[in-house]
């Protein structure tokens, strides 16, 4: 339990204070993905036996994955790099 509670923490700080790239801004933010699944795969099988909700909740995440991913593609051909600082420049 104390696990979850410092991945989501370690997720936070590194999305707080590494905001040089986009590529690792994208990276932080599917850690905390990562630690919210396992947080809810942990707390619903206590109480739950379903397994749907989990695979709903992972089709979510897998679509902003790929949403995130497609936007880094797009960046780096119209601007040619994944620095944050150049999206803000125009």
């Amino acid at each position: 339990m104390i696990y979850l509670f410092f991945m989501v923490l370690f997720s936070f700080i590194s999305l707080m204070f590494i905001r040089k790239y986009i590529l690792i801004c994208l990276l932080s933010l599917e850690f905390i993905v990562i630690s919210l699944l396992i947080f809810f795969i942990f707390f619903g099988s206590i109480f739950f036996s379903s397994f749907y909700f989990y695979i709903l909740l992972m089709t979510f995440f897998v679509c902003d994955g790929a949403l995130g991913l497609s936007l880094l593609v797009y960046l780096i051909r119209c601007h040619g790099n994944n620095f944050l600082s150049s999206m803000f420049l125009w």
